[in-house]
């Protein structure tokens, strides 16, 4: 249950740094760093996704590390898309929360994880 509610803000994110980095590359010819975060951003349900068919504990949660790695990447490029001035403060905020949200979901899911496989032993 809890990865599908994570699986759906992680979708939702993607969606709009997809809309996000399209009017950006349309309306500021911009796309080193727009390329980076659609790469980055949409990577986090990707995995999360994959985790979900993952051959045992050790590979789901290898999977969700990822998509946590990838969130931490896609905070980076929306900082540094907003220290250049392609977003403001507030899409920047929104962007930050969002993306906050979901890591600490992430992280949430794998200590969960790791503290029932130490149990067993």
């Amino acid at each position: 249950m809890a990865e599908s509610i994570m699986l759906d803000k992680a979708k939702d994110f993607a969606v709009e740094i997809i809309n996000m980095c399209k009017a950006i590359k349309e309306t500021k010819r911009e796309s080193v760093l727009t390329n980076q975060l659609v790469r980055s951003g949409t990577s986090i349900g990707a995995n999360i996704h994959e985790s979900k068919y993952a051959h045992g504990t050790a590979d789901f949660i290898s999977k969700m590390q990822i998509a946590l790695k990838e969130c931490y990447e896609s905070e980076y490029w929306i900082e540094l898309l907003n220290r250049t001035r392609y977003i403001d403060d507030e899409q920047f905020k929104k962007m930050i929360n969002d993306c906050g949200q979901i890591r600490r979901m992430l992280i949430s899911s794998i200590n969960t994880v790791k503290n029932k496989t130490a149990e067993r032993g």
